[in-house]
Order: C-alpha cells, then sequence, then structure tokens
C-alpha cells in the first residue's frame, strides 16, 4: 500500500492505492496522522477509490486513525470505497462508525457543515 496526501480547503486527503492490509503500513500511516494534528490539521478525507483490497488490519487501521482524529477534535471521513470495500464495512457494522461519502467532493464539503 502507499498513499498520497494532498489539501483542499479545510481538509487534508489522503488517497489510498493497492492492498490495506496494515502492518507497517498502519506505522505509516498513524505517523502522517500524527504529523497533520501536531500542524492542527485535523479534517481528513480517506480517499479509497485506488484500493484494490482490505482485509481487518486494513479496517483496524482505519479505526485508528478515526480514533486518533476523534481524540484529537477532529474526523476521518472515506470517500469512493469500491461495493467489496462498502460490503465489507456493512458486515462489520463499521458503515454505522465512519461517515462515507461517494466523492472527496462531498466528503471535503461535509466538513464545511458543522
Amino acid at each position: 500500500m502507499s498513499f498520497n496526501v494532498s489539501e483542499r480547503y479545510n481538509c487534508v486527503i489522503i488517497e489510498l492505492k493497492g492492498n490495506v492490509m496494515g502492518g507497517p503500513d498502519a506505522v505509516n500511516l498513524n505517523e502522517k496522522l500524527h504529523e497533520l494534528i501536531d500542524q492542527g490539521k485535523k479534517n481528513v478525507v480517506v480517499n479509497l477509490s485506488k484500493v484494490k483490497f482490505m482485509n481487518s488490519s486494513g479496517l483496524g487501521m482505519l479505526i485508528g486513525g478515526l480514533t486518533t482524529l476523534r481524540k484529537a477534535g477532529g474526523d476521518l471521513r472515506i470517500a469512493n470505497a469500491s461495493d467489496k470495500i462498502e460490503s465489507l464495512l456493512m458486515v462489520t457494522k463499521l458503515i454505522t462508525v465512519f461517515k462515507h461519502f461517494r466523492s472527496v467532493d462531498e466528503a471535503v464539503a461535509s466538513f464545511e457543515e458543522k
């Protein structure tokens, strides 16, 4: 897995690519989130449009990110989840935990609604 970080308006967009399976990738993502929090950037959208596969460790990685950001007074939202990943979120009932959107633009706009 790899990820790109960009900023749009009041949000940081993290675009994940490849297979999301936790492990060392989870550590890298967590370090990046702590860097962002230290910079005062607490609204994050995770773009899943280029994710091919996600296992339970990958889900755990997203939950860890969500917890980290919420503790810091921010939030993590998901955009562009494939049907396969969306069904994984439904089966695990995590669909009720994450705010999820069809597009990055919708997810970014959702932070404006606070």
